[in-house]
């Protein structure tokens, strides 16, 4: 068995439906994963956009996840530490919490859920950056997996 990220929202390399984009009602796609490391202490997760203009741009930075956590429910609530005390980066759009596809007209674009598996619970602050985060698991990453959704207008 492999760590593996899914959802029931989207199937990996295919549409992200409406209503997980900033055209819809940009929610947050359900998430669940299995076969982590033995040794996994927490989870991060950061969404982000390679496909986008400028460069890689991120949509969600969440954290502080334990252990025992192996689903996140659709719409996780957009502030820095929610009801489970799971804690939240910024976005490039410059907020909280999730920030669905938004790519330019006439344009798809690849949408990275990137799950890491880490050897302890990262809790520091709420509203950091995605390079802030990386930065602080570098070192403790156990395994990572990913999943792609797609999305154009």
């Amino acid at each position: 068995m492999s760590f593996e990220l899914k959802s029931s929202s989207f199937e990996n390399g295919k549409n992200l439906p409406l209503k997980h984009t900033c055209d819809g009602e940009n929610i947050s796609p359900q998430l669940t994963w299995t076969d982590a490391p033995a040794e996994t202490r927490g989870y991060a997760i950061v969404c982000d956009d390679p496909d986008a203009p400028g460069g890689t741009f991120v949509h969600w930075i969440i954290y502080n996840i334990g252990s025992e956590i192996n689903t996140l429910n659709e719409n996780i609530v957009k502030e820095k530490l929610t009801k489970e005390k799971f804690k939240q980066g910024v976005n490039d759009f410059g907020t909280i919490g999730y920030s669905g596809p938004r790519p330019p007209k006439n344009n798809k674009h690849r949408y990275f859920f990137k799950l890491y598996a880490l050897d302890y619970v990262p809790n520091i602050l709420s509203g950091i950056s995605k390079q802030e985060l990386l930065l602080e698991i570098m070192n403790h990453i156990l395994a990572e997996t990913q999943l792609v959704g797609i999305y154009g207008r």
